[in-house]
């Protein structure tokens, strides 16, 4: 069973967190979603919609045991990629996965704001929110503009909420594959 973690820190984007958790949970993935960078698993999102977290990042990384989940998934929105950034642990978890060559994906401000310090965009096609791609620095260069999301190598990047469903196949569609895609594309009644 892969096992996906999901970051979510007050202010995040929630119909990115939430979609890709939905549908990485009907492809069977494991998927634990972790608070980062709050007080509690309670965790609000920058639309006022409440989510109760799995676990606390750090109780997550205990349970782990330094074994790294097959994925990642950095949701977007303001403050929440932001709040998310500033998590040490956090970041170095991305990079540890990244350098692992496991699945890296992220949405909407996440690409630009948070994945910088992991080093993950090294060398890689991505995309972002539409005005953020100044925060990514050095990697700005590499930037794909127009797409709902790219997929290049084993990172996946999406452009924001509008593209968080086509954003949350394709990371079902890398991890799980074609047919798993097509058999939620079609259970899901998606366009």
């Amino acid at each position: 069973m892969k096992k996906v973690l999901v970051f979510l820190a007050d202010g995040f984007e929630e119909i990115e967190a939430v979609t890709a958790i939905d549908y990485l949970r009907r492809a069977g993935a494991d998927v634990v979603v972790a608070a980062t960078g709050t007080a509690s698993r309670m965790v609000t999102g920058a639309h006022k919609l409440a989510v109760t977290a799995d676990m606390m990042l750090d109780d997550y990384l205990a349970a782990a045991k330094g074994v790294l989940p097959d994925a990642v998934v950095v949701p977007g929105g303001m403050p929440g990629a932001a709040n998310i950034s500033r998590c040490k642990k956090a970041l170095e978890l991305i990079q540890a996965v990244g350098e692992n060559d496991s699945l890296v994906a992220a949405i909407c401000a996440a690409p630009a704001v948070v994945l910088p310090a992991t080093g993950v965009l090294a060398g890689h096609k991505w995309t972002c929110y539409p005005g953020m791609k100044a925060k990514a620095g050095p990697y700005a260069i590499t930037y794909t503009d127009g797409p709902a999301f790219v997929a290049d190598g084993n990172l996946v990047t999406g452009r924001g909420p509008g593209a968080a469903e086509q954003f949350a196949m394709e990371v079902v569609r890398v991890l799980f594959g074609n047919e798993a895609a097509a058999e939620i594309k079609t259970g899901a009644c998606q366009r």
